[in-house]
């Protein structure tokens, strides 16, 4: 009966605020508002202390958890929802070096204990190494990730299915960690951190903190617009029906066709999870121009993806009042500026007078959205805006401050505070080729499927929605 308990404890989101003990939850993401009646007090005070829930608090808690404020606490110490003879391992394989072909070799003798493995050999140039108990799929011509994937989930007969891209390093407990969060009926994917693997070249110490496969130590839901808006599908561990609801990987999509697939699922309505307390490896760029033909290419299906999905892959997203403030700010008027912020406090502070202390909760939530939105902005102009921001800064000598500051203080922040292996210079050399390269990619998809989405900002009223 324990491990049936065990799977009704949740902890709280690191965005979890209740001023006071009170009747108001912030929380989520993006933030939302939660009013609680007397039982939702009761439900709030314990899930801030991870104990077991009473009856009845489901209706409550599917909100917190669709909204991202809370997150299932499970552990592979108890009974498992399902078991490694449950799960089919999908490996799509482009193998072009015996490096490759060991990695592959890893991978596949890390997986025993699971049903089948299938390996999809792409059209690979170099030979596959021998994969003992593996069923290998080959294809005469190179067809794509997405196509291979669906290749071998069509020969899935478990009720889910692990994708593995052959560069991931793996343990033998990686998916028993992974398959604990399914006793959770609604969810389709979960998918654990990747983490870059441990390297001294400049490129491999510039990863370790920025790889765009690595999106941090903190779980979370999945969703368009959240904190997490995708994960990669270095590693997917989903549940069959869910995936096959879709009908797989969109085979014309030679890349993004996984976020296009999760945001799919994500809208059929079945959850998708990130999970960084299971971790897997994955090798940094080996050059420098792979690691720009990386970024440029995933610019590039940025545009493709706005067109699938309009509004899902906007550069900012932010809201009016904290877009006006920074305006005013950057054209040069900061008395307007400051007025506007001390207006979406006083907004706010309206909003929440049912909140204790609400003036000091509306001083402390409009500074620190108006700070992210800062981050945000920067990180548009040096990102997907920055032809647009070098043009201006020919002409204009405040284009050219604020296009320095948003090239140099996010950066310099980020060494600071991570001290990376990595002198401040090279950092910051390697952060603006990464962040032009993706911006190219983006025009470039831009321009060819002839759809602005991937440019667009999203200038929002206030976030924060009540519930």
């Amino acid at each position: 009966m324990e491990s049936l308990i065990h799977y009704q404890r949740f902890v709280v989101d690191s965005s979890w605020r209740r001023p006071a003990n009170g009747a108001v939850v912030f929380a989520g993401s993006p933030i939302k508002i939660f009013r609680l009646g007397l039982a939702g007090k009761q439900i709030a005070a314990l899930l801030e202390l991870g104990e077991p829930l009473p009856t009845g608090h489901e209706s409550l808690t599917d909100r917190l958890l669709d909204a991202g404020a809370i997150h299932r606490s499970v552990s592979a110490d108890n009974d498992l929802p399902y078991q490694l003879s449950d799960i089919t391992v999908v490996i799509p394989a482009f193998v072009r070096s015996a490096t490759d072909a060991t990695q592959l070799g890893n991978l596949v003798s890390n997986c025993h204990g699971v049903s089948k493995i299938v390996v999809v050999d792409d059209a690979s140039p170099h030979a596959l190494p021998t994969l003992g108990g593996a069923t290998v799929i080959t294809f005469a011509t190179n067809a794509g990730p997405g196509s291979a994937r669906n290749a071998g989930l069509a020969v899935v007969s478990t009720p889910l299915v692990a994708f593995i891209d052959l560069d991931v390093a793996i343990t033998t407990v990686t998916l028993t960690g992974l398959v604990c969060y399914f006793a959770d009926q609604r969810l389709g994917i979960v998918a654990p951190r990747v983490a870059c693997t441990s390297s001294d070249s400049t490129i491999g110490r510039y990863e370790r903190l920025r790889s765009p496969l690595d999106l941090g130590l903190n779980q979370a839901r999945i969703a368009p617009g959240t904190r997490v808006s995708y994960v990669p599908s270095a590693l997917w561990l989903c549940r069959t029906d869910a995936i096959r609801a879709v009908q797989g990987f969109d085979e014309s999509i030679r890349v993004g066709e996984d976020v296009d697939a999760l945001w799919r699922i994500i809208a059929a309505g079945w959850r998708c999870r990130y999970q960084p307390e299971v971790s897997v490896s994955h090798p940094p760029r080996p050059t420098l121009h792979d690691f720009i033909s990386q970024r440029r290419m995933y610019g590039r299906s940025a545009a493709e993806l706005g067109v699938r999905h309009p509004g899902a892959v906007t550069p900012v997203r932010v809201s009016a009042y904290s877009a006006g403030m920074w305006m005013f700010i950057a054209c040069g008027f900061p008395f307007l500026g400051a007025l506007v912020g001390v207006y979406t406090v006083v907004a706010l502070a309206r909003k929440l007078r049912d909140v204790p202390n609400s003036l000091r909760e509306s001083l402390r939530l409009a500074g620190l959205g108006n700070m992210h939105a800062a981050r945000l902005i920067a990180s548009a102009i040096t990102r997907a805006w920055w032809p647009i921001a070098v043009i201006m800064a020919l002409i204009s000598r405040r284009a050219r401050m604020v296009l320095l500051a948003a090239a140099v203080i996010p950066p310099m922040h980020e060494w600071w505070s991570e001290r990376p292996e990595l002198g401040p210079l090279r950092y910051l050399a390697l952060r603006v080729i990464d962040n032009a390269s993706y911006g190219v990619g983006v025009w470039e998809g831009a321009i060819s499927h002839r759809s602005a989405d991937a440019l667009k900002p999203d200038v929002s009223s206030w976030p924060m929605n009540a519930k």
